[in-house]
């Protein structure tokens, strides 16, 4: 007997149920680093957790809160949320990983700057970036 073909959303299910710590109905938080946006910081790029939505700034960024939040939530996986990217990173295996599609909004508004949001990054921004 040969196996019906697969549809996308078997495959998804499957490459979900091997990477524990990714829900694909959590929602993005907002367009913004929670935390800089709560302290009227900044950002050099932004990162989505794929369990619980929570946007957090990169780690060349001051705040580095997307990975300070994964290590305090327990959450292992990012994706980018840089528009035109779609990579996953596996904190625990400090390694890129696959992930399958999460919900919309897939990236911050394109007429966002990066660094950002305008009107709060410093002049000096380049000097301030973690390496």
């Amino acid at each position: 007997m040969v196996a019906a073909p697969r549809t996308a959303d078997e495959s998804e299910r499957d490459l979900v149920s091997t990477h524990q710590g990714i829900d694909l109905t959590a929602v993005p938080s907002g367009t913004g680093c929670v935390e800089c946006e709560e302290t009227a910081g900044w950002w050099l790029h932004l990162r989505r957790c794929a369990q619980c939505g929570h946007i957090g700034c990169c780690d060349s960024s001051p705040g580095e809160h997307a990975s300070q939040h994964a290590a305090s939530a327990g959450h292992p996986y990012v994706q980018s949320f840089e528009p035109g990217e779609d990579w996953f990173w596996d904190y625990p295996h400090e390694q890129y990983a696959e992930g399958p599609r999460l919900p919309d909004p897939q990236s911050h508004p394109i007429s966002q700057p990066a660094p950002g949001p305008a009107g709060r990054v410093p002049a000096d921004w380049q000097q301030r970036l973690h390496p």
